[in-house]
């Protein structure tokens, strides 16, 4: 029932809080087994977790650039870039402490070299710092909206228009605590444009078919693409958080979204050139896409 109520927080770090009597029943401690009756008052103090830090993990990484400050890493789906609500291990700051040692220490002991995140299950190129001083120069690129960020994202439905740009302020769900919403007034500034790349036919009568879009995001909030997508309609294939079916009649399961981090140009931190790095679309989303039907 807590979890349902704190969705923001792992069933780990609940179970934790119970065990450690920061959840009392009537006033009195109690066990996470206790069945919950009408009138009961429950209090709850969540506590901070204790203190992680990152460890080096043989894990293997794609290197798509690098040089004395920075290092562009190809991401793949269903890696965390950092660890957190109850991941711990298996993360791209593991496999980076191990590949390159030490990076900058900018974002704290739990993200060394961290400069941006992509989602878990979205795939491309992400950006990590080697030294502080890199981290502030590409920080303040991306804070000043230096960086450009192309995305490929295929999406349910045909979208109307050839090209068009999404503007509209993203907020945390107030119902569903785990997703983003873009349907309040209030919330975080976001736009994202777009252009349509490829349009695909239904192939049942009651199908909408798909479409492959170019995105391109002036700012990163949190599931921006997704949310701003799935406020047109069209949720990104794959994404059932945000509205997609969890089955394509006639295709296999994607098991991720089909999102990817296609390119992404910033200036180097020492020089100052400008530099355009680009990660393929992985096989995986490319035999999916090629298994639907082109229109003609």
């Amino acid at each position: 029932m807590l979890h349902e109520r704190l969705p923001e927080f792992s069933r780990s770090r609940i179970q934790r809080w119970i065990e450690d009597g920061h959840v009392l029943v009537n006033a009195r401690r109690s066990r996470a087994s206790h069945l919950v009756r009408a009138g009961e008052a429950i209090d709850v103090k969540p506590a901070e977790a204790p203190p992680l830090h990152a460890t080096p993990e043989a894990i293997p990484l794609t290197v798509l650039y690098e040089d004395d400050d920075v290092v562009a890493i190809d991401k793949p789906a269903g890696m965390v870039v950092h660890a957190g609500a109850g991941i711990h291990s298996g993360t791209l700051v593991n496999a980076l402490l191990h590949r390159f040692g030490a990076l900058s220490g900018v974002g704290g002991a739990l993200r060394p070299g961290i400069v941006h995140r992509l989602d878990r299950y979205t795939s491309g190129v992400l950006l990590v710092a080697k030294n502080d001083a890199a981290h502030q120069r590409l920080a303040a690129q991306f804070s000043g909206r230096q960086v450009e960020k192309i995305y490929l994202a295929l999406v349910h439905g045909k979208v109307k228009l050839e090209s068009g740009r999404i503007e509209r302020p993203i907020a945390r769900d107030p119902v569903r605590r785990v997703r983003m919403t873009a349907r309040l007034a209030e919330g975080r500034a976001a736009w994202s444009e777009y252009r349509v790349l490829r349009r695909f036919a239904p192939r049942a009568a009651r199908a909408s078919g798909f479409t492959l879009l170019e995105v391109r995001i002036g700012t990163g909030r949190t599931h921006q693409i997704r949310v701003h997508l799935s406020s047109l309609g069209h949720p990104v294939a794959g994404d059932t958080l945000y509205g997609a079916p969890a089955k394509v009649e006639g295709r296999p399961l994607l098991g991720r979204y089909f999102l990817h981090a296609h390119r992404i140009r910033f200036q180097l931190p020492s020089t100052g050139e400008e530099i355009a790095v680009v990660s393929p679309l992985p096989s995986e989303l490319e035999a999916w896409m090629l298994g639907l039907d082109a229109e003609t």
